[in-house]
């Protein structure tokens, strides 16, 4: 029998909020909103659907790099293919938990558009392997009854 983790409903429901923050941001005020800003919420929203899938299915990411993350949910999926590239990518621009390794880059704004991107499948994929929830007509998650 699954035992949900308590709370994975809010992670889902925050990684939506972060998401749809990074979208209309890099639409409407590039000028305010950095690529490292957009980057930032763009992860955190990608980090949170995950963690609500993970927590959904019982269970924690190993680590919290996007690889780590990634791995954690394959462990329930199976390979996850459209995903990894993408994950990788998400890795290459910090590494902030070695601090003898410790290194950052600020992404263009060219690597913005495909990292909003990522957070959009994996909003989808969250979306579609969790029952509970669905999609009204804007894109936004909503629990169904």
């Amino acid at each position: 029998m699954l035992v949900q983790i308590t709370g994975w409903r809010q992670y889902v429901k925050e990684g939506e909020q972060y998401l749809n923050c990074a979208q209309n941001a890099a639409q409407k005020r590039p000028d305010v909103f950095t690529p490292t800003i957009l980057y930032n919420l763009t992860t955190m929203a990608i980090e949170k659907f995950l963690m609500g899938f993970l927590m959904y299915n019982g269970t924690l990411a190993d680590n919290h790099t996007m690889a780590d993350i990634l791995a954690s949910v394959e462990r329930i999926t199976g390979k996850l293919n459209h995903l990894t590239d993408d994950f990788h990518h998400l890795d290459s621009f910090q590494e902030i938990c070695d601090l003898d390794a410790y290194r950052r880059r600020e992404p263009n704004r060219e690597e913005i558009l495909n990292i909003i991107a990522c957070g959009v499948k994996v909003r989808e994929f969250t979306m579609q392997s969790i029952p509970a929830l669905t999609c009204d007509f804007s894109g936004r998650l909503t629990e169904s009854d």
